[in-house]
């Protein structure tokens, strides 16, 4: 990008460069900045809404604070642009997302700057105490900031860490990046005077001598308490942080420099834990984010002068769409079905399952583990709760799936959106275990779906079952098969054989049948749509055992503990020897970058699929046998 569009901007390689400018300049390179960020993710997407929010709290913060001395967590870290463009990795910015490039939250790894890897929400204020509590135990000067959003706020994790952080007795300050209200002029004005005194030395100083002196006669040491909390109370939501052993502080506007870098100077000269609320509005800055800024929460790439256009052509139809279409038509179908999701309305496709159906939906906020166990009470009540939530974030809650749902075998149907690999978001949002970790619990069953029909299909057969079943997806489309009408189930546990061939079968769970079907037209191959990891449809695989020289189970998940395991544990109860060749993602995690490219790189296209099984039934073909001979 043009450095003579970002004079100012251009100065700074990191946070010590932005603290020798003068306070007069930092309106301006926070004008810069914003506009820095929207050109960047204009030509790369990524998140945008939430990172035009935090341009001045991310400026005030590595101006007030001495950087990387000084901890700074984000919580999820989609906010996080700003922070990498000051921190200096503003010309790399066109890599952002992609592979081996930076990446779209915060890694340690990445630079120094980065004090804690975030991507799911509500961890910061943990971390950030552990890090103020280490520096106590080490005898450091430094502080630890924990930015949390009022959504993640929503986590009872988050409620975890306050708890134990008001008694920790440590110089640890949160702050509530809070962009879901709005402070009009005069309240702006008044707050930010309020901040200036409630934060500054006088303050503190006065309210512990008062405790001092007040100490000794406890009626009225009660008596000032509940005054200040009251007086606090008429223009702030001061009591709840209170309680928890803070020091409140704010609401103040978190666009206005004037009103956050003297609270944060303040701030850094108090001792003990201290809370400060800052409001912001996602967007900021851009007014087409403003007004929509769900639309533009992680865009991809478009004309900022333009904004978001609607493709040409229809886009394919995606997993998530047919998971909501299938949502509706089966609420208008049974009464009983209600929809649960933990913050991921628009993600997990129920927008219109909202507008139709709004007594049977429930958004619990980002609270996995509530809305596992929620959906356990109402099927306790003969109620069919279908939580649809992404695979990464299922694993939240695991604890809860087991002892809430499993245990008591419980009807409740997993929607599991963005299993396997999910591109550009990286290794915290791969989808990669849920076949491991849901296969080995008891009453639970796994269905993985090929195609956008055979999804729709087979949540129905989720649906009709008696006990915990969950549906696994990728991100984005499949196939393209078009989704047939009805409700129409398929057989509870059953694959079926989608191409007879010869000497090798290929067992694929899962989205990875289509290309198996290409690589098996050239080897003459058996593929095998195996449709669930559990139950394993073991008559169905002693028959293409029996019939064949060599196996290979395929699927989008980790080979550790996956399908491919769940066919060798049934074929050594069986007492069937059989080569078997299980090709899945590997141990390792995944980082960030385009979906088909990380696959080629898993040997999980065609080219890699058949390459793996030429080099592992190599013998076959040398013995002269003709399983394997490619098909011109």
């Amino acid at each position: 990008m043009p450095n003579k569009l970002y004079p100012l901007l251009q100065t700074i390689n990191d946070p010590a460069d932005l603290r020798r400018l003068p306070r007069a300049q930092l309106d301006t390179l926070a004008a810069e900045l914003r506009a820095y960020v929207l050109d960047s993710v204009s030509k790369t997407g990524g998140h945008l809404s939430s990172n035009l929010g935090t341009v001045e709290l991310t400026v005030a913060l590595h101006y007030v604070f001495n950087t990387p001395h000084d901890r700074v967590v984000w919580d999820v870290g989609h906010q996080t642009y700003p922070h990498k463009i000051l921190t200096g990795r503003r010309d790399r910015m066109d890599s952002l997302r992609q592979f081996g490039g930076l990446s779209g939250f915060p890694q340690r790894a990445e630079s120094e700057y980065d004090d804690f890897g975030t991507a799911h929400s509500s961890t910061s204020i943990s971390a950030a105490l552990g890090m103020a509590l280490a520096a106590k135990i080490k005898g450091e000067e430094r502080r630890a900031i924990a930015i949390i959003g009022d959504g993640a706020l929503t986590a009872g994790m988050a409620f975890e860490a306050l708890n134990n952080a008001g008694v920790a007795d440590c110089n640890l300050l949160v702050i509530l990046n809070d962009n879901d209200m709005s402070i009009s002029p005069p309240v702006g004005a008044l707050n930010r005077y309020l901040a200036k005194l409630m934060s500054g030395q006088f303050y503190a100083t006065a309210k512990n001598a008062g405790k001092t002196v007040l100490k000794g006669a406890p009626p009225l040491f009660e008596l000032a308490k509940r005054i200040e909390e009251t007086a606090k109370g008429m223009v702030v939501p001061a009591t709840l942080f209170e309680k928890f052993g803070f020091n409140y502080i704010g609401p103040i506007d978190g666009h206005d420099l004037d009103s956050l870098i003297p609270t944060l100077e303040n701030i850094k000269h108090l001792t003990g834990p201290q809370f400060l609320h800052v409001v912001t509005k996602k967007g900021q800055g851009y007014k087409l984010a403003e007004a929509d800024p769900v639309a533009y929460h992680g865009p991809g790439k478009f004309d900022p002068a333009i904004g978001l256009q609607k493709p040409s052509t229809p886009p394919q139809q995606t997993f998530t769409q047919v998971f909501g279409r299938w949502l509706c038509d089966m609420a208008a179908h049974d009464p009983r079905l209600v929809g649960i999701t933990p913050a991921m309305r628009e993600g997990s496709g129920m927008v219109e399952f909202e507008k139709r159906f709004p007594a049977r939906f429930f958004d619990v906020g980002i609270a996995e583990q509530h809305a596992v166990t929620f959906a356990a009470g109402l099927a306790c009540e003969g109620l069919k709760p279908v939580v649809a939530i992404y695979s990464t974030f299922l694993q939240r809650a695991y604890d809860q799936l087991i002892h809430d749902v499993a245990i008591q075998n419980l009807p409740v149907v997993f929607a599991l959106d963005r299993a396997g690999l999910v591109g550009a978001d990286g290794a915290t949002h791969a989808g990669a275990y849920d076949i491991p970790y849901l296969r080995c619990i008891p009453n639970v069953s796994l269905a993985c779906p090929a195609d956008e029909n055979e999804c729709r299909q087979l949540l129905c057969t989720a649906f009709a079952q008696a006990h915990p079943v969950a549906v696994r997806y990728p991100r984005g489309a499949g196939a393209g098969v078009p989704v047939q009408a009805g409700l129409d189930a398929l057989p509870f546990g059953k694959g079926e054989i989608r191409r007879a061939g010869k000497g090798v079968a290929i067992l694929a769970f899962g989205t990875l049948l289509y290309p198996a079907l290409e690589v098996a037209d050239k080897l003459n191959a058996t593929v095998v749509n195996m449709r669930w990891a559990k139950p394993l449809d073991t008559e169905l695989l002693l028959q293409v055992a029996a019939e064949h020289e060599g196996l290979v189970t395929l699927e989008e998940g980790a080979i550790m503990g996956g399908a491919g395991s769940a066919v060798s544990e049934a074929l050594h109860a069986a007492g069937v020897v059989k080569p078997l060749l299980q090709l899945g993602l590997q141990d390792e995690f995944i980082e960030h970058g385009d979906p088909i490219k990380l696959l080629a790189l898993q040997g999980l296209d065609a080219a890699g699929i058949q390459a793996s099984i030429l080099k592992r039934f190599a013998a076959l073909l040398e013995s002269g046998r003709p399983a394997l001979k490619v098909v011109a």
